[in-house]
Parts: structure tokens; sequence; C-alpha cells
């Protein structure tokens, strides 16, 4: 086995282990959405009509950046198009689309989420929604990569949501968060008009965030560590 085919072989297990667990979290249902994750010039996919949560590496479809099929067995996924439109745009390692139930009720009603709480800062701030279009047509493909401009993710019109990340854990913790997010707003709505959070404040939040490294652990310094 080369290294280029034991490293596919390595990423269509992620991609399957990525899959069980959104399924888990419940944002994906039966065979609604669709994985992926780049390696150099392909792209390892799931196939059309697998069950998500239950996917197993061999229903993962190896493509080139043409759609070309370089290995598996299977048909990739209708939102081939999508995927590949996210690579060669936006540059990215991986890409997320899921009919999460939050973020999809969402997409119904709204314009675009208000960036409510910081941690949408980590997916660009406010999160467009993509117009409405038939799944797997060139027009939903230009639809999302609009609103994917200058964020890592987007809701899509009466469909769903697509996150995108430069690995493929960091892409599922982006559908995760989304989902989260969309919850928060709901519940706070039915509440009554949710407060936003504005440019000033965001970019506070970003100064803050790079001051402490945010989101990573830090050791005690050695001299607390000796007071203790």
């Amino acid at each position: 086995m080369t290294d280029s085919s034991a490293a596919l072989g390595r990423e269509r297990a992620a991609v399957a282990d990525a899959c069980r667990r959104l399924g888990a979290e419940g944002l994906l249902i039966g065979t609604a959405g669709n994985v992926s994750v780049r390696v150099e010039e392909q792209v390892a996919i799931t196939a059309t009509g697998a069950v998500l949560a239950e996917l197993t590496a061999d229903q993962v479809t190896v493509v080139d950046l043409d759609g070309k099929i370089v290995a598996g067995t299977l048909e990739p996924t209708s939102e081939l198009d999508l995927h590949l439109g996210v690579y060669r745009r936006h540059g990215t390692g991986a890409v997320v689309h899921t009919h999460a139930p939050m973020a999809t009720a969402l997409s119904l009603v709204l314009d675009e989420l208000p960036c409510i709480h910081y941690q949408l800062l980590a997916l660009g701030g406010t999160v467009r929604v993509a117009p409405y279009a038939t799944f797997g047509t060139p027009e939903l493909a230009e639809s999302v990569l609009a609103a994917l401009e200058g964020r890592s993710a987007a809701l899509m019109a009466n469909h769903g949501a697509l996150t995108h990340a430069p690995s493929l854990d960091k892409a599922v913790e982006h559908a995760l968060l989304l989902e989260w997010a969309c919850g928060v707003y709901q519940r706070a709505a039915v509440l009554g008009p949710p407060r936003v959070l504005d440019e000033q404040q965001q970019l506070a939040v970003i100064e803050a965030a790079i001051a402490r490294n945010y989101g990573t652990t830090h050791p005690v310094p050695p001299a607390q560590e000796e007071e203790r």
C-alpha cells in the first residue's frame, strides 16, 4: 500500500467516524447530509443513500477535484459539486453539511443568524442564510458559496446548514457550535427579541481572545506551582 492510499484509508475512516458522531449528537438523520475531507488533490466524501449514523469507511468514496471517482464502489453524495466548490473557493480542509433540527428551523424564518454570543465569532460572526435552491444543483452550490464569504458556516434556507474548517474535527465542532447557537437563539426569541453583540463588543472579544490565547489549555507558571 502506498503512503497516499494509506492516508486516504485513514481519511475515509475519519469521515465515517465524524458521521457517526454527528448522528449521535442528533445532527444527522437517516441519509440526509454529507461530510467530506480533502487530502491534497483528492476528497473523501460520503456516498449517496448511505445511513450516516451507521456509516463505515467503505461507504466513503474518494474523488479528485473534478469529481472523478478514484476510489470506492459507491456513487458520491448528490451535493458533491457543493463540497468541491467550497474547496475550490475557500481552500478549506473539510466540509460538513447537515439537516440539523435547530439550524434547519431557523433557516425557515431568518435571513441571518445574528451574533448573539461571542462564540459565534469562531464561525465569523453573523451566519448568513443562503437563498433556497433545489438540492444538488449548481444554483444551490453558488448560493451557499456566496453566503460563506468570510465565514466558516452558513444556513441553507428550508434545507439545513453547512460548516467548513481546515480539519475534519474542527468542521464537526463548527457544526455542533452552530446548532447550539441556533438553539440558544430559538429559546431566547420565545422570551423576547434577542440582544445582539455590536461591532465594538465583537472586536473586544477578538482582542481578549488573542491576548489570552483563548480556547487552549495553559500550564500553571512555575512560580505559582511552587507556592501550591
